[in-house]
């Protein structure tokens, strides 16, 4: 995941299926996924059933130090929460921003979506901090 190498100790007796298919499901994705045509059919059909999608403009400034913050939260909910990258920029992405009823002057936001009852919520930002992440995912947890 993400170029970092992790290692299940399989020293221990207690390593059974189970938890070797679950090691193996929270390491076989990156911490943040882009969402584009391509990944799109991947990212709808994974087994995460919570989705939280950063919804910016890739080509901003800010860009760099949003993702490390983003990628930092995505370590916190890591098997929890698939979270994904939608570039506000793309014309494909366009639908996706609708869908949570968001223009591009309320950007970059937030958008958690859980895929069985299609519940959602949505938070606008300023900036993407990992404390402002965790805050709003754990308050759409409760």
């Amino acid at each position: 995941v993400d170029n970092d190498r992790r290692d299940l100790d399989m020293s221990s007796k207690d390593v059974d299926a189970e938890k070797m298919t679950r090691f193996i499901r929270m390491n076989e994705l990156r911490l943040v996924t882009e969402y584009n045509p391509v990944t799109a059919i991947g990212v709808m059909q994974s087994s995460f059933q919570l989705h939280l999608l950063l919804i910016t403009d890739k080509m901003s400034p800010k860009h760099p130090e949003r993702m490390r913050r983003y990628r930092a939260a995505a370590e916190l909910f890591k098997g929890k929460i698939l979270f994904i990258l939608v570039d506000s920029n793309l014309k494909s992405n366009e639908r996706t921003i609708s869908f949570f009823e968001l223009k591009k002057s309320q950007l970059p936001a937030l958008a958690i979506f859980h895929t069985p009852d299609e519940k959602q919520d949505v938070l606008t930002l300023d900036e993407v901090s990992v404390e402002h992440v965790q805050d709003f995912c754990n308050r759409f947890l409760q």
